[in-house]
Parts: structure tokens; C-alpha cells; sequence
């Protein structure tokens, strides 16, 4: 397994791996992003051929100046093998050159629930703001769609 920074021929790479539901143009996106300094991208692949990705942004819409994680992704197939903690391994530590805590978020449907489970037992903890829909702090009785906008943010101290 090779962990290194995303590069001009992976976007139509990484799509396609999605099958396109995720675009093209959201990886040309993270180049320029990564060009810019504004988020680092990591990529993993397996005997040279692609297997996930994690990203860092290094401003952090919710969380300001506390670096997040974000669009954490390894193939299902290659799930369950190491790859997505190699990943998150590279990650904090990029973070933790820059910062002493990190920020990530997590989905609340099943479909999250490896990922849930795997940020717990790495050591972040619920930021304690509650349940987050499209980046605003929900208030108390009121109803939000269960969809990917809701998420629980997590932070880490990393040193």
C-alpha cells in the first residue's frame, strides 16, 4: 500500500472507481484546493491501483481554525483491510505538524456506522454542540431530514 497526495490524472481515476456518482470535477476541485494550500488530499492504492482517499481541510467551516477531516472514502470491496487507518494515520499526522486537535464529522444512518465506530475507537470524542444539519447546530424540537447534511462533529487532541 503507497499513501501519497493526489495528482493531475487521479480525478477521472477516483470517479470512476464511484462508479461517477462522485464527480470529476469534485477531485479537479481538491487539486486546485490542494494547489492553493487551502486541503491537502491523501490517496491510497494497492498495488498501484486506487483504493481511498481522505482530505484535510485545513480551515474548517465549522470548526474555524481547528483543521477538519473530511470526505473520508475507501472502496467497499477494500474495506476491512487497513487501508482506511493507514489513511486517518496519514491524516493526523499531517494535522498534528500544524495543530494539536483535529475536527471530523460523522453521518448518523447505518451507512455510517463503521465509521462511527472506528472514530471512537481512534479517541475522538462528540464536540458536545449536538446534532449539526448542513454545518448549523439544530435546536432542541426541532426536525431535520436524516440525510448527509446530519452529522455529529468529533474532535481528537492529537499532542
Amino acid at each position: 500500500m503507497e499513501i501519497r497526495a493526489l495528482r493531475d490524472d487521479d480525478p477521472e481515476v477516483i470517479s470512476a472507481a464511484f462508479d461517477g456518482t462522485k464527480p470529476v470535477a469534485q477531485y479537479e476541485r481538491y487539486l486546485a484546493e490542494q494547489r492553493a494550500g487551502v486541503r491537502d488530499v491523501l490517496v491510497a492504492t494497492v498495488d498501484g491501483s486506487y483504493a481511498g482517499y481522505v482530505t484535510v481541510r485545513w480551515e474548517s467551516p465549522y470548526f474555524g481554525n481547528i483543521p477538519e477531516i473530511q470526505d473520508f472514502n475507501v472502496l467497499p470491496a477494500l474495506r476491512r483491510r487497513g487501508i482506511g487507518s493507514a489513511l486517518m494515520d496519514a491524516a493526523e499526522a499531517k494535522v498534528a505538524e500544524r495543530s494539536g486537535v483535529v475536527g471530523i464529522g460523522v453521518g448518523l444512518y447505518p451507512d455510517y456506522g463503521q465509521a462511527q465506530r472506528m472514530y471512537v475507537r481512534r479517541g475522538y470524542l462528540p464536540d458536545g454542540r449536538g446534532l449539526i444539519y448542513d454545518g448549523r447546530q439544530v435546536p432542541p424540537m426541532e426536525l431535520v431530514r436524516n440525510d448527509d447534511a446530519a452529522t455529529l462533529m468529533f474532535t481528537k487532541r492529537l499532542r
